[in-house]
């Protein structure tokens, strides 16, 4: 593998699509936090504190949704090498008009897992669409007040035994 950044390391000379291949890289210990947040109306946000929605408990829900998310992640994103997964995170922020998740992942082993980190916050905030979309949609079944937003990498750090 090069270390040139600006060769395209999944494909080869050919332009065919390639997995990168890690296996002369040390394991090293690794960290990555993602966040994002789903803006929903206020009267959503009150049944989701209450725990007044049919589907059951959104939180708690859209944690495990996000936890198993990092667990596949490498079946989901085509060029990403199965890691082992030593630790996940996730905390929830509800604020007035939103609820933010940030996931942390943690990993031993030769390639990073802000991946990982990222499809665990999209997946989590899904879940919580999913579990509040009948009292989200408006009467023509369209969704006007929710959007997942600000999805992005937070950090990401890489210590070398």
């Amino acid at each position: 593998m090069s270390e040139d950044p600006e060769e395209l390391t999944h494909t080869d000379d050919e332009g065919a699509v390639q997995m990168v291949d890690v296996g002369a890289k040390p394991d090293t210990s690794r960290r990555a936090v993602a966040a994002g947040e789903i803006r929903l109306q206020e009267s959503t946000i009150d049944a989701i504190e209450a725990d007044e929605l049919g589907k059951g408990d959104v939180l708690a829900t859209a944690r495990i949704g996000a936890i198993q998310a990092v667990k596949h992640t490498w079946e989901t994103i085509p060029m990403c090498h199965q890691i082992p997964i030593t630790n996940v995170g996730t905390d929830f922020s509800v604020e007035d008009d939103r609820i933010e998740l940030t996931v942390t992942v943690e990993t031993t082993g030769k390639t990073g897992c802000e991946m990982e980190a990222l499809e665990g916050v999209t997946t989590g905030l899904n879940v919580v669409w999913d579990m509040c979309k009948a009292v989200e949609k408006d009467s023509d079944g369209q969704y006007p007040h929710t959007a997942i937003e600000n999805v992005h990498v937070v950090e990401k750090r890489k210590r070398t035994p």
